[in-house]
C-alpha cells in the first residue's frame, strides 16, 4: 500500500464540515418556512456559520499538505 495516511485523514477531516453544513442550512430553511419576515437576519448568520464551519474543512486540509 502506498500514499500517505494524512490523505486518509484529509477525508475523515471534511466529514465533520460536510455534515455541519448541511444541519446549518437545513435548520435556516425551516425557520425560513416558519418566519418569512426574519429571512435576511437569518441568511446572514447562516453564511457566517457556513464559513465557520468551512474553515474546520480547510485547517483538516493544510495539516494533511503539511506532513
Amino acid at each position: 500500500m502506498t500514499g500517505s495516511i494524512a490523505i486518509l485523514g484529509y477525508g475523515l477531516a471534511t466529514l465533520g464540515p460536510g455534515i455541519g453544513i448541511g444541519i446549518l442550512i437545513g435548520k435556516t430553511q425551516e425557520a425560513t418556512a416558519r418566519q418569512p419576515e426574519v429571512a435576511s437576519k437569518l441568511f446572514t448568520n447562516m453564511i457566517l456559520g457556513v464559513a465557520f464551519v468551512e474553515v474546520l474543512g480547510l485547517i483538516g486540509f493544510v495539516l494533511a499538505l503539511i506532513k
